[in-house]
């Protein structure tokens, strides 16, 4: 609270307490974020707040060091590539380079109050793009030894999509929440936050980018590939339920009391539904039946299809047709329910999950390296909407979606293809890549577009601590 002095002392005084304050120290400890990992905070941001100011000093912009952090952990990507243990080791120290100028971009935008919408677009996404890359990296560097680890990474980028997009689902359903629950739920945090050990065991047990990356970073130098998937798996799966069974019991708690249009509106964008779920939607939209509940009905179907059946098997694209159906059924009514922000996460298993087994069960090595790039382009697709409803800016154009499938269109589209094309492996991976392709090129030229001309205020938010 601001006082105004009355005296000519207090004015000597008041003038003395503003000539003792630091400015540099203020802006460097604004410079760096007040929530953050335990990793970042006591390991990085020590002294990458002074590169900041390095940098500033010399006319470096946030996007500059944006661009080398993503080179840098492209080397780093090239590095494992090599399969070498010499390569793993400068994978693996490149690797936290990256995240340091990672954090030291943000650390340059808050010092010199350097902020654009281009700036946020890219630290969001080149994050997803250095660490996918790298997974990519360390997968052929196995193979270069004779171990094939695709299906592992594969694995591991389905894992982290579906866990952020359980992260931008619920944040988006309850960013308005109000009442009893709510503030039950803060005051529980607040409490918690009152014990000091209980915020860094928190922030670290969801393993989020910081603690990941370092951690990938040191398997990488001292391990093989495969020991990297299988921590990374196993750390991001257990993070995930711990954060997804504490969103399911404050979202049970709160039930019925029901969600704003702007909260169904992200949900449903976050959907992804295509033309044929829409169809089934305008047709289905008197039946009560539970979004989730048919949502999650629709992708055990199709998972367990794509699992069981012989690869090949024409049934699979009936499965698909009836996965089609229950997606649409499960948005046709607004997603206002208690627990309906879980809809886009079955949703997004469903898909990726499809992909990797049938890419895994076609016998065919190139295979999962095509999956692998086609996962990575519809990812990139729905990463891309979370930042545009976050920036407050709306989903992606409905011709968009359209031309891309939808998610139940896609799923479709790749059941049919591996019954079309069981017989011949190698036009099954070529179809694979060539979908990737197309994907990617649309979903991609329609995204910097947009970041491009828009001028829209890009957030990065992917749920953690970055």
């Amino acid at each position: 609270m601001a006082t105004v002095p009355t005296d000519a002392a207090a004015r000597h005084e008041a003038r003395a307490a503003v000539a003792a304050v630091d400015d540099e120290a203020v802006r460097l400890r604004s410079a760096v974020k007040a929530h953050d990992g335990f990793f970042t905070t006591f390991f990085v941001s020590p002294y990458s707040r002074y590169i900041a100011r390095w940098c500033a000093r010399r006319g470096l912009t946030p996007n500059q060091v944006t661009t080398a952090s993503l080179l840098t952990a492209l080397v780093a990507a090239g590095c494992a590539a090599t399969g070498t243990r010499g390569g793993y080791v400068a994978a693996g120290v490149l690797l936290i380079v990256s995240f340091v100028l990672d954090c030291t971009d943000g650390q340059l935008a808050r010092y010199a109050l350097k902020y654009s919408t281009m700036g946020a677009w890219l630290d969001a996404t080149f994050d997803r793009a250095k660490e996918y890359a790298f997974y990519a990296g360390l997968a052929l560097g196995a193979a270069r030894d004779g171990d094939d680890v695709w299906a592992l990474a594969l694995g591991a980028m389905v894992l982290m999509t579906c866990r952020h997009v359980v992260d931008f689902s619920f944040n988006e359903a309850n960013a308005a929440s109000t009442g009893a629950a709510a503030k039950t739920s803060l005051a529980l945090s607040s409490r918690l936050d009152g014990v000091g050990w209980t915020v860094w065991a928190r922030r670290m047990i969801i393993l989020p980018i910081g603690e990941r990356w370092a951690m990938i970073a040191v398997l990488t130098a001292l391990t093989s590939p495969r020991v990297v998937f299988w921590a990374l798996i196993a750390g991001c799966a257990f993070g995930a339920c711990y954060t997804t069974a504490g969103r399911l019991l404050r979202s049970l708690s709160r039930r019925g009391a029901g969600r704003p249009d702007r909260a169904a509106r992200a949900l449903a964008d976050l959907a992804d539904s295509g033309p044929l779920a829409e169809l089934v939607a305008r047709a289905g939209r008197r039946l009560p039946a539970p979004a989730p509940l048919v949502a999650l009905l629709g992708a055990a179907l199709m998972i367990a299809g794509a699992l069981l059946l012989p690869f090949g098997d024409p049934r699979l694209i009936a499965v698909a047709a009836g996965y089609a159906v229950l997606a649409g059924l499960a948005v046709a009514r607004p997603l206002k329910g208690a627990l309906d922000w879980l809809v886009p996460p079955f949703f997004r298993a469903a898909e990726y999950t499809t992909v990797l087994v049938l890419a895994a069960r076609s016998d065919v090595p190139q295979a999962l390296p095509a999956a692998f790039g086609l996962v990575a382009a519809v990812a990139y697709h729905h990463y891309d909407t979370v930042y545009r409803i976050r920036g407050g800016t709306g989903a992606p154009p409905s011709w968009l979606v359209r031309v891309t499938g939808g998610h139940e269109g896609r799923t479709l589209l790749v059941a049919v293809l591996a019954a079309l094309l069981a017989d011949r492996g190698d036009d099954f991976t070529l179809a694979v890549t060539a979908l990737a392709g197309a994907v990617a090129l649309v979903v991609l030229v329609e995204s910097i577009r947009f970041w491009v001309s828009s001028g829209a205020p890009a957030v990065h938010d992917e749920g953690e601590t970055a």
